[in-house]
This record gives C-alpha cells, sequence and structure tokens, in this order.
C-alpha cells in the first residue's frame, strides 16, 4: 500500500531548520528524537516530502503540536476568556502566579492526557511489562528521566493519569494547586511544556501580557530541585526522595 505523504515545499524546509536551529539540536539530534535516519532528516530540510506516518516524529522532534500548514483540527487558536471557564482552570494559579500559569495548566493537562492515552493505547497493545522506551513515537519518554525508563509501563502512565485527573478537580474547587509529591511536580512542570507550544503557535502572547516564561513552575515549588536531582544526569539511590519509589509520597506543603 502507498503511503500517504506531506508534500514538502521551500517554507516548510526552512521553518524546519529554523526551529531545530532555535531548539539548539543537531540534524543527528532531531532525526534521532523524531524515530528517522539522518538522510532522511536532511531530505526533510532541503524540502521534500513527508510521510504521514512520521509527521508525528517530526512534530515531537521540533516539539510542534502539528506541521506549519497543516494544523487543521488542532486547537492552535483559543480564546482566553472561554480558558477561563475550562474545567480545569485553576484561579490559584491565576492569582498567585498569573494568567500564563493557569492557562498552562488548563491547556497543557488536556493535551497531556491526550498522549498519556495514546502511549496506554499501544502499551495495551504489547506484552505486560511493556515500557514506553519499546514504542516507536511517544511524546512522553521525552519528558520522563531516563533512570527509571523501564519502569515506565502502562500501570505507570495509568497512575500518572489518574493524579493529573486528581489535580484537575483540585483546579476546578478552586483549591490551592501545589504540588505535594514528585509526581505532581513533573505533572506540572509536563503540563507546562506541552502548553508552551501551543501558546507559541496561537501568536497570541499579547492576550497574557508579558507572562511568557515557564518559571512559574519553581515558584510554585519553591525550589527547582525537580530539575537538579532528575535532569542533571545524577544517580539517585533508593533511599533519596526523587527516587521514583517515592514519587507519590506526600513530601511537600504538607502544613
Amino acid at each position: 500500500m502507498t503511503q500517504k505523504t506531506i508534500q514538502g515545499n521551500a517554507d516548510l524546509a526552512k521553518q524546519i531548520r529554523l526551529r531545530r536551529s532555535e531548539l539548539g539540536l543537531t540534524i543527528e539530534e532531531a532525526a534521532s528524537r523524531a524515530g528517522v535516519g539522518t538522510k532522511t532528516w536532511c531530505r526533510y530540510e532541503a524540502g521534500e516530502s513527508i510521510r504521514s506516518d512520521k509527521c508525528k516524529g517530526v512534530c515531537k522532534a521540533l516539539n510542534w503540536l502539528s506541521l506549519p500548514g497543516q494544523e487543521a483540527g488542532t486547537p492552535t487558536e483559543f480564546s482566553l476568556e472561554e480558558y477561563k471557564d475550562h474545567e480545569a482552570w485553576s484561579r490559584f494559579l491565576e492569582d498567585e502566579f498569573g494568567t500564563r500559569a493557569a492557562l498552562s495548566f488548563a491547556i497543557g493537562s488536556d493535551l497531556l492526557l491526550d498522549h498519556l492515552q495514546e502511549d496506554m493505547d499501544e502499551l495495551a497493545a504489547m506484552p505486560a511489562g511493556s515500557h514506553i522506551g519499546q514504542l516507536e513515537i511517544s511524546f512522553i519518554d521525552g519528558f520522563l528521566p531516563r533512570q527509571f525508563l523501564m519502569h515506565y509501563t502502562y500501570e505507570f502512565l495509568y497512575r500518572m493519569k489518574c493524579s493529573l485527573y486528581s489535580m484537575r478537580t483540585r483546579a476546578q474547587s478552586g483549591l490551592p494547586l501545589r504540588a505535594h509529591s514528585v509526581a505532581e511536580e513533573l505533572l506540572v512542570t509536563f503540563c507546562e511544556q506541552e502548553a508552551s507550544a501551543l501558546i507559541e503557535l496561537s501568536g497570541k502572547f499579547y492576550e497574557i501580557g508579558d507572562e511568557t516564561s515557564g518559571d512559574w513552575i519553581f515558584d510554585l515549588f519553591g525550589d527547582s530541585d525537580l530539575l537538579q536531582f532528575l535532569y542533571s544526569g545524577m544517580y539517585l539511590e533508593p533511599d533519596h526522595p526523587y527516587h521514583l519509589s517515592h514519587w507519590y509520597e506526600p513530601q511537600f506543603y504538607m502544613e
């Protein structure tokens, strides 16, 4: 069967090159993140067509929700006022950390739930114990710390999904959306990362003023321990509070 393709062109090729450069990625790194060979990636940057089954990988590599010009069906347009009625809008985040924080959690949690479900659907069709590192393409594996890769199974993602729903319920109820565990710190961080691409694509920075930075998450956490312990190449022993075995233990803001 002939594979469907997205017609390449000079403008798309230029945007792919610029985005890769903006993210500081080499061709080899971008190709690896996309799950394609370096020669294939070079063809994309030369304006050749992209197979439809490879588009998700290209978008993952470049932190895009969709290829430029292919946004139909993706929610790149939104009204800030309408989002304030979203079920996951947090008045606490808005009041304490600004509109960008509340918007990021509302948008990002929607996107994260979709991506978690996509990976869960694929893992459900694989042998028990399979993990996201075995998936051809996953939007989630690029977020999670590499030390525990083989533990990111269907059950692990299911628990993350349940925790995210719980946080959305707290947001809707107007309760303080503090991150009480490492898992909740991770979920808030993922939501910010997921939302940043959509906010960028929408071009609606003007609606949220100058709040274009994702640094609000560290103001929420009160520190940057998450980055220091999980994303700096450290090896964590089982007794370390940021080790996977402690991710769901209430540790922060418990007074």
